[in-house]
């Protein structure tokens, strides 16, 4: 009886699936929220419409409100991820860890064989996440991200996983 009870309060699993052109505006959105300078829609509108692009989107609720997406450069046997992002108020409830691995395994089933991926070596969390997913570090851009202010340039990690 408790169990059942404490299943209705608890938030839903986010359902997983390829994005779609009528995602672009939802995606700029999201991407506004996690990042110094956003996509916009028509961006997205583009992306989404490249053959050469694999996107996955995780959405909430009744209505599909995206809370998260991720987005690839394919030239199989390689991918490189260009972006991937959780709304903030979802973030470290393992959403984006579940998006990137079925994305990472939809990659897989196309022949795929190798994801990269750039991260600044700051992003503690980011890192974390592309760790616990079997990424690792295969090269860094020295200064590659300019920083604000009194602030030092920051590091980007190339990071590489073999799928």
């Amino acid at each position: 009886m408790m169990k059942a009870l404490l299943a209705r309060f608890r938030p839903a699993e986010p359902r997983l699936r390829a994005a779609v052109s009528a995602d672009a505006g939802q995606c700029a959105a999201l991407h506004a929220e996690g990042f110094a300078r956003g996509w916009d829609a028509p961006e997205f509108e583009r992306l989404l419409a490249e053959k050469t692009v694999a996107a996955h989107v995780a959405c909430d609720g009744p209505r599909p409100k995206l809370i998260g997406f991720v987005l690839s450069h394919v030239v199989a046997p390689e991918s490189e991820v260009l972006s991937i992002t959780v709304a903030p108020d979802r973030r470290g409830r393992g959403i984006a860890r579940q998006l990137l691995g079925h994305h990472l395994a939809r990659l897989a089933a196309a022949g795929v064989t190798t994801s990269f991926l750039e991260v600044e070596a700051e992003n503690a969390s980011a890192l974390r996440l592309y760790s616990r997913l079997g990424y690792v570090e295969a090269g860094r851009r020295k200064g590659y991200y300019p920083a604000g202010g009194d602030k030092a340039a920051v590091d980007a990690l190339m990071l590489r996983r073999d799928l």
